[in-house]
């Protein structure tokens, strides 16, 4: 445990120490709330959808959790070749807790920048149903954290250079993002398209979110705490054991 909790503090200490990525982790999301939020929102509102900016918000939300945790896999192989990686397996330790180290930091930094983005849109009028799911949203917050930490460490961990790990997580996060649910609605969707959009997990995460900010569930909320859990812990196991198949 204490290995655990010594790798969770120093991914906090590394997000805390490096202001220009907390600010470039933003750029993104802002500039989807901006210019989509103000921008398709007359639209939107003229198609009797209701305000879009509160539609908006969770999706730009969990995009948010969703970059920030996948691209957590980024220093792995950073650290694999400066050296700490290997000082770190090395150690007469369980690979397994320091898997579990590295993704609950990767997560909880993930958690931080959403609630970033969560305050903005508090700034520019987005309001929450009801103020007390707040905690509730946190929860699939890190869910959501949890589960694409994990998926990003087991990419890493069977690559050794930082560009082809760019390369796949661009290739995964746009679709994983876009037929997600997060910028439109799922209502009368091609069936292929809905297929698509039920299997992708990150759907069942915006909609718990949209659900606990703005009261608007499609799918149920224990149908998407239920998939999102299963779908961490699975990701989870196969994540610490790509990571324990590292090799030095």
């Amino acid at each position: 445990m204490n290995v655990i909790y010594i790798l969770w503090l120093r991914q906090l200490k590394r997000y805390y120490r490096s202001k220009p990525r907390i600010i470039g982790a933003l750029g993104q999301p802002l500039l989807f709330l901006f210019a989509l939020g103000f921008g398709f929102g007359p639209v939107f509102q003229r198609a009797g959808e209701g305000n879009y900016l509160e539609f908006l918000v969770p999706g730009i939300i969990a995009m948010t959790v969703l970059f920030t945790s996948m691209f957590n896999g980024i220093e792995i192989i950073w650290d694999r070749q400066f050296g700490f990686l290997k000082e770190t397996l090395v150690a007469p330790v369980s690979r397994v807790n320091i898997m579990l180290g590295r993704t609950l930091g990767g997560a909880t930094v993930a958690v931080f920048q959403g609630i970033i983005v969560l305050g903005i849109s508090f700034l520019i009028g987005f309001r929450v149903s009801n103020p007390v799911m707040l905690l509730s949203a946190l929860v699939f917050m890190f869910l959501i954290a949890i589960l694409f930490t994990a998926l990003g460490t087991a990419i890493a961990s069977v690559l050794e250079d930082m560009q082809g790990f760019q390369l796949i997580m661009n290739f995964m996060i746009m679709p994983l993002f876009f037929l997600s649910g997060a910028l439109f609605p799922l209502n009368d969707l091609p069936a292929a398209v809905a297929t698509i959009v039920h299997i992708n997990p990150l759907s069942y995460g915006v909609d718990g979110l949209r659900g606990v900010l703005i009261g608007q569930f499609q799918m149920g909320v224990w149908l998407d705490l239920g998939v999102l859990s299963i779908s961490s812990f699975i990701l989870v196991i196969i994540g610490a054991y790509m990571f324990s198949k590292i090799q030095i």
